[in-house]
């Protein structure tokens, strides 16, 4: 039984949390109007993301009594859309009269005006930490805002924002202060310390602006028998990493849609697939550069190949066989590694990886039996802001089937 329209039985309309990574969303469109009685689970609303269109159910039955929502306008996730009048007994059951009525009005639209006018007029919540005993403090910030005289302090000594990243400061809202940079180094003094390599500051600056970005990694274990049986047959051997560029260098021509980098609003592709592969070198790792690897056959590539791991391993790398590729092979699988999420490098979208090959068990249906074979992880880890999953998911399902028929290698 409802009750009269003066009851107190307002259930706000939330705008839900429609998925992990979503602040807002956007009203399409209203099913019903004021006044209407609405059943339990029917969609009030419907509600459009940068994902997917979804709804806005009513928790239970009832009189829509207000819409403060308008169409075509966007809420953040908690935001009230309006209010549903319910039964005495709904409202028992949800708790509504546990609390006070809430106020009816109207929610505030995003905009960067009414963002500032919310900071200024509210107070931020803090919420203090649970867990101790961590190596880093749990209120450590990092140096999120640096003051001039913090900027260059850091420059005299060469430091970066990342270094640290486990400083809790002691300044307004956390902030590090030039005292606290100063606690830090001479804290740092009492440890052993040896001098960084310059390949080892530039691989250091290479992954901490690769990191800047949303980085994903997708996997596929990838039967290597038939690889291995062709590699055997051949008089000059292209090593499995070979084997793998080339496949890559094939998906990405045929996809050229996953090899561009986004600059700003446009997607920015490739004149030529070129592929790197990482070298191990001393305290490092250096990427020689094969250019034009989607247009010649494999065997083709093999003097190329070792050429440059000779010359990176030598540190004589010269400037036209470095840097412009659009993706790089590792091999992690040499240290014995089944599988790993290495970064691509800055100025890349995709790294594609393999692990160790291992004998394992694999059902085979015809002979509905359990038969070895040799299989290895490969993981393609790539800047989730260019590509999805399923794109991602599917290149490297390409590269799985051509390293399973190398002959078209």
């Amino acid at each position: 039984m409802f009750p009269s329209p003066n009851s107190a039985n307002l259930l706000p309309i939330i705008m839900p949390q429609l998925g992990e990574s979503i602040a807002e969303a956007t009203i399409v469109r209203v099913g019903f109007s004021v006044g209407d009685r609405v059943e339990a689970d029917t969609d009030l609303m419907e509600v459009e993301t940068n994902k997917a269109v979804m709804g806005v159910t009513a928790p239970c039955g009832g009189i829509l009594k207000e819409l403060t929502a308008n169409v075509g306008e966007s809420y953040a996730v908690g935001a009230t859309l309006g209010y549903l009048e319910i039964s005495d007994e709904d409202a028992e059951r949800l708790g509504l009269n546990d609390a006070p009525p809430p106020p009816v009005e109207k929610p505030k639209k995003k905009s960067a005006k009414s963002s500032e006018s919310a900071t200024s007029q509210s107070v931020k919540k803090t919420v203090e930490p649970t867990v101790s005993g961590l190596p880093v403090p749990a209120h450590a910030g990092g140096a999120s805002f640096l003051s001039p005289r913090m900027k260059a302090r850091m420059a005299e000594l060469g430091l970066h924002a990342a270094d640290l990243a486990g400083v809790a400061g002691s300044g307004a809202g956390g902030r590090v202060t030039i005292d606290d940079l100063e606690r830090f180094l001479q804290d740092l003094e009492r440890n052993t310390i040896s001098p960084a390599s310059s390949m080892r500051v530039a691989v250091a600056d290479a992954m901490r602006r690769s990191w800047t970005r949303p980085l994903a990694t997708v996997v596929l274990p990838i039967q290597l028998d038939t690889l291995l049986a062709h590699r055997k047959q051949q008089t000059v051997k292209a090593g499995p990493a070979l084997y793998a560029l080339r496949a890559l260098a094939i998906a990405l021509s045929e996809m050229p849609a996953t090899a561009g980098r986004l600059i700003g609003d446009r997607v920015i592709h490739p004149r030529s697939v070129d592929i790197g592969f990482a070298v191990e070198a001393e305290d490092g790792v250096l990427v020689p550069v094969i250019r034009h690897a989607e247009q010649f056959p494999l065997a083709d590539l093999v003097e190329r190949y070792n050429r440059l791991v000779e010359l990176a391993r030598a540190r004589r790398l010269p400037g036209s066989d470095t840097g412009g590729s659009i993706a790089t092979i590792t091999n992690y699988g040499v240290f014995g590694l089944t599988m790993a999420t290495p970064i691509p490098l800055p100025e890349q979208t995709l790294l594609l990886g393999m692990g160790a090959g291992r004998v394992t068990p694999f059902w085979d249906a015809k002979k509905k039996e359990f038969v070895p074979v040799t299989e290895a992880q490969f993981t393609l880890s790539f800047d989730h802001r260019v590509l999805d999953g399923g794109a991602a998911g599917r290149l490297l399902q390409r590269v799985a089937d051509l390293l399973h028929n190398p002959g078209e290698l």
